[in-house]
This record gives structure tokens, sequence and C-alpha cells, in this order.
């Protein structure tokens, strides 16, 4: 097999060599016709002394060069290799869920760098960020059109971090006519728009979450803050919430939301409203406006690692905020999903920002994603998802 070889500088195959999937353009020997090399390539790669450690993409103008693929240098990395590494992601899912709605890729955590591909029964939508696995899709496709015989596949390609591997952004049809999909949750099912939609569609991730807040919403009033399709507030008036508050400025969101509510049943006690969250949470919080469930899951404040010291200051406000319009003894559900801002620094945000509303505080708790969001053990950044629970005197 003819495959481009790629070698580590001295001293720099420390963290490849502890498993971590990625290597980087100061690490990797800048041979001549490294850079002519095209963006996608699978390569070899070995350490500059000798240790071969497998075959991986390669993209010469990204600052993640080199993304792991398989322990064999000359694995065929083709639509067989495909469709044997999905039906080994399959598979788990299958253990892991009755129902097939899930994350059924995760990315480096499941062993495909840069590839994300979510399932609602008979539709699929799939997200290549980077340049290999772009470039591999018609494999992907063939390996998902042979395990699942979707009725429909879209591409989400419309991530920014696309552009840092030199790609366009987009959305389009793969398979099929028609973007319209259903997920089931809970016993409810919610209309999903995989062409219009936010990212893929759903997020999956906050699954368990959602369930945790609805058991603790019986009989109360609830804000769902940056709700997209209603996920975390149509959860709790399925478990009996008095009256639930549908916040985001999507109006094609919302309207989704209420027919997931209406063939449910309960469109009565759900009320939508159309504005920039964290604005009328502002509004809310001055007039006295109050709820005894509150939930604030808003997308990533922190794009780059420069947004972090701005993300923080969003994060502690968001809490600051969300708090002082949640009820006396009432619960707090509030969310990062910015993978550049740490646990750690994520929960002072919001200890800082509940404590300026002199509000007594407990951490119920800690969590994360759900299990179709495995995480890889050298790779924090795949545990993108924090969030924390608490109860409010």
């Amino acid at each position: 097999m003819d495959r481009p070889l790629l070698r580590l500088n001295p001293g720099a195959d420390r963290r490849v060599k502890a498993g971590h999937p990625w290597a980087f353009s100061n690490e990797i020997f800048a041979r001549p016709g490294l850079r002519e090399i095209p963006p996608g390539t699978v390569v070899r790669l070995e350490g500059d002394d000798g240790v071969k450690h497998g075959a991986w993409h390669f993209n010469p103008h990204s600052l993640i060069a080199a993304r792991f693929l398989d322990p064999d240098p000359a694995a065929p990395c083709d639509a067989a290799w495909f469709r044997a590494k999905l039906a080994a992601c399959l598979a788990l899912r299958q253990r892991l869920f009755d129902a097939p709605f899930y994350r059924l890729v995760h990315a480096e955590a499941d062993g495909l760098p840069g590839l994300v591909v979510d399932r609602y029964g008979d539709a699929l939508a799939v997200q290549a960020n980077t340049a290999g696995m772009d470039r591999a899709l018609p494999d992907v496709l063939a390996a998902l059109r042979e395990l699942l015989d979707p009725r429909v596949v879209v591409a989400r390609n419309d991530s920014a971090v696309r552009k840092l591997e030199g790609l366009e952004e987009g959305v389009s049809l793969l398979h099929g006519t028609d973007g319209s999909a259903t997920v089931e949750e809970a016993g409810l099912s919610f209309p999903v728009d995989l062409l219009d939609g936010q990212k893929t569609g759903w997020f999956f991730d906050q699954r368990p979450n959602r369930l945790m807040v609805a058991r603790l919403a019986k009989g109360c009033t609830v804000l769902d803050a940056f709700c997209h399709l209603g996920g975390f507030g149509l959860a709790a008036a399925q478990a009996g919430a008095a009256a639930v508050t549908l916040l985001d400025r999507s109006e094609h969101a919302l309207d989704l939301a209420m027919q997931a509510a209406a063939r449910a049943g309960f469109a009565d006690r759900v009320t939508p409203l159309k504005a920039e969250a964290l604005e009328h949470l502002e509004r809310m919080a001055a007039s006295g406006r109050r709820f005894e469930v509150v939930v604030a899951d808003p997308p990533a404040f922190a794009k780059t690692r420069k947004d972090i010291p701005a993300a923080l200051r969003g994060y502690a406000k968001l809490a600051r905020l969300a708090a002082t319009i949640t009820a006396p003894g009432g619960i707090l559900f509030i969310a990062s999903c910015s993978h550049h801002v740490g646990p750690a620094d994520f929960g002072e945000a919001v200890a800082w920002g509940v404590h300026r509303t002199h509000r007594r505080a407990r951490i119920l708790a800690s969590v994360g994603a759900g299990p179709d969001h495995p995480v890889h053990p050298a790779l924090p950044e795949s545990a993108y998802l924090k969030g924390q629970l608490l109860a409010l005197d």
C-alpha cells in the first residue's frame, strides 16, 4: 500500500504513545512535500524512534494535523472498514437503548474522528467536521445504508469547526427526499427538522438530565430557557408540571415544540415565548417573575479558547439571572456545552453567579452527557457537556 509516511519530531511522541488521538502540526517533522499531501489523506504515522503508530487522517493545513484511525498502518480505511466501525457503534447503542433514537457516532470517542451521526428511527443526520471524514463521506454513506437502510440521510455540514479544516459549510440531502424526522423520548414524540433545525436536529446529550429535572417538576411552574424543541419543558409537563414556559429566539423551534405538546395533549399547560433568552431573563428578573423549576441550557458561549474569559462571565451572569427568577425552595438546572470551558471553571462561574443573589444553594448533581456520547479517555474535549442541578433556598 503506497500510503504517505509521516514522522513525529524527536520527543514529540509522548502524547501519541499515551493514546491521545491527535497529533498537532508542530509535532510532525516538516519534510519536503508535506504540505502538498491532499487534506483528508490516510497516512502512516511513526515516531522518530521508528515506532509505528498506525493509520491516521492528515490535513497539512490544520493545527490538529493528524487524527488516529487504526493501530494497523495498512488498515484499508475503506467502505468495509467503515462498516465494521459503524456496526460496533450500532451494537453498543442497541445495548444502551430500546428504541432507535440516539447519537450513533460520537467522533473520536467512537474511533471515527470528526464524524457525528444522530439517528432518528429511519432518518440520519451526519456531520463530517474534518477533511478526512468529509473525503470519506461516500464510504460512510454506503456503510450506513447497508447497515440501516435509512429513509433519509442529511449532511449537517454547517458547523463552524469545518472552517478550521478548510472546508465549506452547508446542509444537503445525501439520500432520500424528505428531511423531516421524529424523535421519541420519555413517552413524547417530537417533530425534528433535519434541514433547517439547530445542529443535527435534537440534543440527545441531555436525555438523562431531562428525565432528572422532570422528576422534580410535578405540580410546579417551569421555565425552559434556550429551549430549542422544548425537551426539558415538555418532559416536565409530561411528568405533571402545572405550567411550562418555553423561551427561545427561534419561532420555528417553538412551533415544533408546540406541535409536540399538542400531540401529547397538554398544550394548554405550555406557553411559547419568542425572545432572546438572556435579555428576557433580565426582564423577568427585574419584574419579579418567579418559577419553581428553571432550566438554562444555552448554546456554547466559548467557540474558541480566546472566548473563555468572556464565556465564564456569561455563565456567571446566566446563573445570577436564572437563580433570581427561581422561587424560594426551587430547582435550577444550568448547563454548558462549551468544550473549551472545563468543569471546575464552569462550576466556579455558576457558584459566583448564584452567590450574587444572596441565595443559599445546594448542588444536587453535577452531570454530563448521556452514554450515547462516550468520552475518549485521553481526550477531555470529548466530555464537553457540563450541568449542575441546584436546590435554592
